[in-house]
């Protein structure tokens, strides 16, 4: 049985930092790309930033220069290091872990930690 747990969300001022981490736990036979993605209120879940499995990384346009993400294979832990965060940024961040390329019907999910970014 697989989970992830999400930390290190909470509340910071603009301009301010924080970094995600998602723990998996459990057995997983192959993984094709972890990642990070968000949802704010009214507004669609969207990708914040990916990891594929030999280390190519993509960033949302909104979050490329401030944001960074790494992972640990051996420790099977994602990272999610946000710098210069803005209101916008606001959100409930969601830990991804894809199985399988070119569908999400495998896909693992965390439950979400709060990032809110208020001047």
């Amino acid at each position: 049985q697989v989970q992830l747990a999400e930390s290190g969300g909470g509340l910071v001022q603009p301009g301010g930092s924080l970094t995600l981490s998602c723990a998996v736990s459990g057995t997983i036979s192959s993984i094709n790309a972890m990642g990070w993605y968000r949802q704010a209120p009214g507004k669609q879940r969207e990708v914040v930033a990916t990891i594929t499995n030999d280390g190519s990384t993509y960033y949302a346009d909104s979050v490329k220069g401030r944001f960074t993400i790494s992972r640990d294979n051996a420790k099977n832990t994602v990272h999610l290091q946000m710098n210069s965060l803005k209101p916008e940024d606001t959100a409930v961040y969601y830990c991804n872990i894809n199985r399988q390329r070119f569908t999400r019907a495998y896909d693992y999910w965390g439950q979400g930690t709060q990032v809110t970014v208020s001047s």
